[in-house]
């Protein structure tokens, strides 16, 4: 069974985080999405950042997170935006 060092863009460390937040492979990862597994991983770990959104993103969807289309991006950005505004 493939580990999710395995994905795009997920190295040792974002494999700790997610598999800490109960995110232990990368079907769980592609289940959850990314948004969901950045919201789980901004409970535990409150110093998550977008960057680590557009990772998540990239390894759901199989691309580099700096190749991200722009509307992607945007959208990623005003979900992190919304978390961070406390009205969850």
């Amino acid at each position: 069974m493939p580990d999710l060092t395995s994905m795009r863009n997920i190295g040792r460390e974002m494999a700790r985080k997610l598999t800490a937040v109960g995110i232990d492979s990368p079907e769980k990862l592609v289940e959850a999405g990314s948004k969901k597994a950045f919201f789980k991983l901004k409970e535990t770990f409150p110093n998550v950042c977008l960057v680590h959104l557009y990772v998540l993103e990239g390894a759901v969807t199989g691309q580099e997170y700096d190749q991200l289309p722009e509307e992607t991006k945007k959208d990623l950005k005003a979900f992190s935006d919304f978390l961070k505004s406390g009205r969850v």
